[in-house]
């Protein structure tokens, strides 16, 4: 496989049978051989894309000092601003060439994930930042609960398996910016090879080069997406449940070649997760003679707290 497949969410969504067999089927493929889809047909209006980049590339912009005002301590980097260079992937020391913002779930105030969760945190010198940001969000989240009734039915669940698990999720927007490159770095790249935690990811921002995925012989292939797609890959708790059924594939953000050091980069990734009781316990249509049981059984929240140690994000 030389390219990421592409699918259209519009097949799955339709009242035709065989087109939305036909999107399990790609779909699912996709998943189980390289981890890795285009998808076209999804909720994001062009119009707030538009505005979506608007607001980030501004804050972005912001000075320093204004924007280290919405760093939160004792968050592990959950919500608000996260600085340049303070994530590092997994077994990696440099830091990661990018800072971001975090947007997180929005929960009635009655509920008692409005405990669990930290607030999102709201940026005073960008009217529309907050509101785009929570608009992107709930579209976005839209889209892999459609996505992922489609796996449910790959793996030969009930279609609204996932459901009762994504509803209130701890799921992540994350505006990344990739600064221009002022010197050589030593070791560091924008994001080290590293696989996702959660089930899945939607990612804004793929139509250029940069992002590479890792297929089973070792060969890093260039995932690039048409103006009209996002690209959406498995995490590695959809992988732990399917027994690698479905692949969390490696992937990384490289550096530009150097005479496009001096441009940024954007990039807006939708890490959907679940609640952080969903057991992820191995599902038992996933396991037979050739394929024995790979993984422990863990929860949600016990595998994301596990892993934000592994990042330097949280103690």
């Amino acid at each position: 496989m030389t390219k990421i497949p592409s699918v259209d969410l519009t097949d799955f969504l339709s009242t035709d049978k065989n087109k939305k067999q036909k999107f399990i089927n790609e779909i699912g493929h996709a998943f189980q051989n390289i981890g890795f889809v285009a998808l076209k047909g999804h909720f994001l209006k062009e119009g707030l894309v538009e505005k979506l980049y608007t607001e980030i590339k501004s804050f972005f912009d912001l000075p320093l000092a204004t924007k280290k005002k919405y760093e939160i301590p004792g968050i592990g980097g959950q919500r608000g601003y996260v600085s340049f260079g303070k994530e590092a992937a997994k077994g990696r020391k440099e830091g990661d060439l990018k800072e971001f913002w975090h947007f997180g779930q929005y929960v009635d105030e009655t509920s008692k994930y409005a405990i669990q969760y930290p607030k999102n945190v709201h940026v005073d010198e960008l009217k529309e930042f907050n509101a785009v940001g929570k608009q992107t969000y709930q579209m976005l989240e839209k889209t892999a609960k459609y996505v992922l009734h489609s796996l449910a039915l790959y793996l030969k669940l009930e279609e609204t398996y996932f459901d009762h698990y994504i509803k209130n999720g701890n799921s992540i927007l994350r505006p990344i910016h990739y600064p221009p490159i002022q010197t050589a770095p030593k070791g560091a790249e924008r994001a080290a090879a590293h696989g996702d935690i959660n089930l899945i990811t939607l990612l804004m921002g793929a139509q250029g080069k940069g992002l590479q995925v890792q297929d089973h012989k070792g060969n890093w292939i260039d995932a690039v997406a048409a103006t009209d797609e996002i690209i959406i890959n498995v995490g590695d708790m959809l992988s732990r449940l399917s027994n690698n059924k479905l692949k969390s594939t490696i992937h990384r953000v490289v550096n530009p070649p150097k005479e496009l050091w001096e441009t940024s980069r954007y990039s807006i990734p939708f890490f959907m997760h679940p609640i952080a009781e969903m057991k992820l316990d191995v599902l038992e249509n996933c396991i037979d003679e050739k394929n024995p049981k790979k993984f422990e059984d863990i929860t949600a929240g016990e595998f994301l707290n596990h892993r934000l140690k592994e990042l330097g994000l949280i103690k």
